[in-house]
């Protein structure tokens, strides 16, 4: 995400980042003449240049860069027993390699792999989480006032608006298949030489957005971009800053099992969806006219994305598949009180609440009702070290593949684990254990065989923080 439009680093957040994370934000971070803009902000113009090329001439200056995906092709992986022995890419190639790492959002690999991957909400009785499942109650970004979610208002015969589910509530607690809303990590300007004006989408369909007209008509208020400090006066749309911003909630529960043309598919209605909902707020004369005005001040970035109609290339993906071992991080992990031991094997810290954004938004009580989000509340959170447990499947299902970006946990776990600079860490981590296991291939080493002391000492040396009495817990409340 920090070359796909992700300009915020919470400063309160990396206390415990290592050395290496430090270094991924100072190669990807502008040059300034203001040193505090460092310490919070990224330019993701710069990312692709300055963050894929200089960190690997940095660390891996022998490193191949193969750009080609996994085959879509139940063969993809090649595997005797419980050791991956190969794969097989979209261009043709079979890489061959002792160790596999999977590091991307989506967790394709893993399940090409036959190691179990989860996806969705488990209930609440799986693991005894009390914010699990269906949320009996969501307060972070609910509508504030009622609003009718009908085509003809009082008329549930009509149907629904756009943006609305006809599925039932459900049961407090009940598990599904449902994802944390994506979006895009979009950064606009009000520069005038660096604005691209909005425009509307070919596509564009005004009543996609009578959900945001009805907020209104209800007294409502809707978000408007704000400057936060970011170099050259831009400002970013995280998603959930308010009931209806850019959370596209309900538009991304296919994505994990999709392939690559409906992948692309999805991606194409979002960015559709997101630029329609620009030019709507900035536009449309329903809404307020200190709202539009706002709005119409910005632009889309001339300096960002020149090859993608200055929209990022990816969307942000809060939740996809978690791998599933004998080790999950759950709600208990991250909790204050009651919380179960901490793991003696950490190899980075989670410095971040539980949060994962709305699944839903579905008639509750003949209203509309934003579903699922979970940060902060309901529990008392704490800093916890991520076990290296998290990072390799169960043996009988590999013993040469590793994870850093679908860690084994629950929903609500992950959404402790899942913020980036704790990606880069666990890829850290990921490295060290491969190479200290290649160091001993005479004895077949497994992943879940590397010896955690000399992995410690490996990361403590380049500059982990791993004791996580060592740092204070941060103030979230300007978060």
């Amino acid at each position: 995400m920090m070359t796909a439009g992700m300009p915020w680093i919470p400063v309160a957040s990396i206390q415990p980042a290592s050395f290496v994370d430090l270094d991924m934000y100072w190669f990807t971070m502008p040059a300034t003449k203001d040193p505090n803009v460092r310490n919070s902000w990224i330019d993701p113009t710069q990312n692709p240049r300055r963050g894929a090329g200089q960190i690997s001439d940095s660390y891996c200056p022998t490193l191949s860069i193969i750009k080609a995906s996994l085959l879509e092709d139940p063969a993809a992986v090649e595997k005797s027993r419980n050791l991956v022995t190969g794969l097989k890419l979209t261009d043709g190639q079979t890489v061959r390699a002792k160790y596999f790492i999977e590091a991307s959002y989506e967790g394709d690999f893993l399940t090409a792999a036959g190691i179990s991957t989860a996806i969705g909400r488990e209930p609440s009785t799986q693991y005894n989480e009390s914010l699990a499942g269906v949320r009996a109650d969501t307060r972070y970004t609910q509508f504030d006032v009622p609003v009718d979610p009908y085509r003809i208002p009082g008329d549930p015969s009509s149907g629904l608006i756009d943006g609305i589910s006809s599925e039932p509530f459900g049961e407090p607690g009940s598990g599904d298949q449902h994802l944390a809303a994506y979006s895009y990590r979009l950064l606009l300007a009000d520069v005038e030489d660096n604005k691209m004006p909005l425009y509307k989408p070919e596509c564009y369909d005004p009543s996609q957005y009578e959900l945001h007209r009805r907020y209104l008509q209800a007294g409502g208020t809707l978000y408007t971009p704000r400057l936060k400090g970011i170099p050259n006066r831009k400002t970013d749309l995280i998603g959930s800053k308010a009931v209806l911003a850019t959370d596209l909630i309900g538009m991304n529960d296919d994505w994990p099992m999709a392939n690559a043309y409906a992948r692309q598919k999805i991606l194409d209605e979002t960015a559709t969806f997101t630029k329609g909902l620009i030019w709507f707020l900035a536009n449309d004369e329903t809404v307020p006219s200190d709202v539009r005005h706002e709005w119409s001040r910005f632009g889309y970035c001339l300096d960002e994305f020149r090859d993608n109609n200055h929209l990022p290339r990816q969307l942000y993906i809060r939740d996809a598949r978690r791998m599933v071992a004998d080790y999950v991080v759950t709600q208990h992990t991250a909790s204050e009180h009651n919380g179960e031991e901490l793991d003696p094997y950490p190899v980075a810290i989670a410095y971040w609440p539980t949060d994962t954004h709305c699944a839903r938004r579905v008639v509750r009580d003949g209203v509309a009702h934003n579903e699922g989000f979970v940060f902060k509340d309901k529990h008392r959170w704490r800093p916890f070290g991520i076990s290296r447990r998290e990072l390799t499947p169960r043996r009988a299902e590999a013993t040469n593949v590793l994870t850093a970006t679908c860690p084994s946990s629950s929903h609500v776990g992950y959404g402790a684990v899942r913020i980036k600079h704790q990606f880069y860490e666990l890829g850290q981590a990921c490295g060290n254990a491969c190479d200290i296991a290649l160091a001993h291939l005479d004895t077949r080493m497994s992943v879940q065989d590397v010896p955690y002391d000399i992995l410690r000492a490996r990361l403590l040396d380049q500059g982990a923080v791993l004791d996580v009495h060592s740092v204070r817990k941060p103030d979230f409340s300007l978060v």
